[in-house]
């Protein structure tokens, strides 16, 4: 969410901008809603001042016993009192609107961002291990998970599409307890090491929340619903007398106002814990001593991943539910950058640890998130598709998430308040991270060695293999 007198104090600043989003100019547009809305506040704030006058002259009228022009200021006092009963409705329309259009423009790049259309202008900022040097590279032809994980008796995607459709999948077995063992390493480095907090968030949250991070309006498509999120024992009722709405209305118009209290009540399973650990500082003000704060969750997340048909069909790539580690911070504007890197190195941390190949990616203006100022993509080496993939992105989103959940806090010293900035990185995606595993560290005979610092995890054990 941008402040728009910001736009309106700097629109060429804010179009251009846009323009390395691939957007075009929006500021005029804006500013005629933002004009309409002011004009109307002022014609708003004149009629009250006339009518506060108003109604001191009928106290001085009628003490000079004029009831003439007592009755007609109280006339006008009448009329000035509609007039801001229906023009306050008018406002809230008119910054309804503003805001609507404001909630659909993504955050704008810093200076330092590679201008690009898509993932072809990405700049690698540093690459970590060799994958000639991997226990795959001595196959002529390494596996993809898929292929090891059905050889193994462990991956299993034809019962989960008959249990859910496309895009789940069973893990058994060794491949279920290897899952459940990196989130925990992941989690157990990040809060003993890194010093994060461990949070056990709520899976499904409100539609403000995930307004608040950047998810609502815009990718509501990519989004999972409990549309019929249910309503206390006459609670509809309530709703249908607090909004004064007729039971006489036909039906359609009926059932229109009943589905608009089921959006209004519904809730979202989260895409990733970052709405839920973001919003764990909303409607609040810091002390800038309280700062930075870092979260981390590994929880289940949901995606529709709508626009991705034929995108990563097979295996576990791309699915509806998959585990991850979320890192969240929240820290003040002089330290958001510092942050940045810094949750990156944890990330990056985690794979170095697991001994498997990447590289740093800074993404570029058109491939970059809604929300974000500067995003990292880390990718991981993939032996059996024999390229790197995304395991991991961590963005730097200024103020922009913060504004729209109304967090702040307050400098030392000043009475003041301003807004955080705030940070998430995946550290990491589990099951893609299970994927590289399970690449890079096939055998000749079918078998999976495991990294050694995954081992205490798994009983000691060394490797995962096909039971006998």
């Amino acid at each position: 969410m941008f402040d728009i007198k910001s736009i309106r104090d700097n629109p060429a600043v804010f179009d251009a901008g846009l323009k390395r989003r691939g957007l075009e100019p929006l500021s005029a547009k804006l500013l005629v809603l933002d004009e309409a809305r002011r004009a109307h506040v002022t014609k708003l704030q004149e009629a009250q001042a006339r009518r506060n006058a108003a109604s001191k002259e009928i106290g001085r009228a009628k003490g000079a016993k004029d009831e003439a022009t007592a009755a007609r200021l109280m006339a006008e006092v009448a009329s000035l009192k509609d007039f801001l009963t229906s023009g306050e409705k008018t406002e809230k329309a008119e910054t309804a609107k503003l805001d609507a259009a404001l909630a659909d423009i993504p955050n704008l790049p810093r200076d330092e961002v590679p201008d690009g259309a898509d993932e072809k202008a990405n700049v690698e900022v540093r690459r970590f291990g060799d994958p000639k040097a991997v226990p795959a590279a001595a196959l002529n032809k390494p596996k993809q998970h898929f292929e090891i994980g059905e050889a193994l008796d462990m991956m299993d995607f034809e019962s989960a599409a008959k249990v859910s459709g496309a895009r789940f999948v069973f893990l058994k077995g060794q491949l279920a307890r290897l899952e459940r063992a990196l989130g925990q390493f992941m989690l157990d480095i990040h809060t003993e090491e890194f010093g994060y907090t461990e949070v056990n968030p709520p899976l499904l949250v409100r539609d403000d929340a995930a307004y608040g991070t950047g998810n609502l309006p815009k990718f509501e498509a990519d989004l999972f619903f409990v549309q019929s999120f249910p309503l206390e024992s006459g609670e509809l009722d309530q709703l249908v007398a607090e909004a004064g709405f007729p039971r006489d209305q036909p039906l359609k118009e009926q059932l229109r106002f009943v589905m608009g209290v089921a959006k209004a009540n519904r809730r979202t399973l989260i895409p990733t814990a970052e709405v839920s650990l973001t919003n764990l500082v909303r409607e609040q003000i810091l002390d800038e001593d309280a700062l930075p704060k870092r979260f981390t969750a590994c929880t289940p997340c949901f995606r529709s991943e709508a626009g991705s048909a034929g995108r990563d069909t097979r295996g576990m790539i791309r699915q509806h539910q998959f585990t991850k580690v979320e890192l969240v911070s929240v820290t003040t504007p002089e330290k958001s950058l510092e942050e940045h890197e810094r949750m990156t190195a944890c990330a990056e941390n985690i794979l170095k640890r697991l001994g498997l190949p990447f590289r740093t990616m800074l993404l570029c203006t058109g491939d970059m998130g809604f929300a974000s100022q500067k995003t990292y993509d880390i990718e991981v080496w993939l032996p059996g598709q024999d390229a790197y993939r995304e395991i991991s992105s961590c963005s730097v989103c200024g103020d922009f998430q913060a504004r729209r959940m109304g967090a702040r806090y307050r400098p030392k010293g000043s009475k003041d308040v301003k807004f955080v900035h705030t940070l998430n990185g995946s550290a990491l995606a589990v099951g893609r991270t299970l994927v590289a595993v399970l690449e890079n560290y096939q055998q000749a005979d079918g078998s999976v060695m495991i990294p050694e610092a995954l081992r205490p995890y798994m009983g000691n054990k060394d490797r995962i293999a096909k039971a006998q």
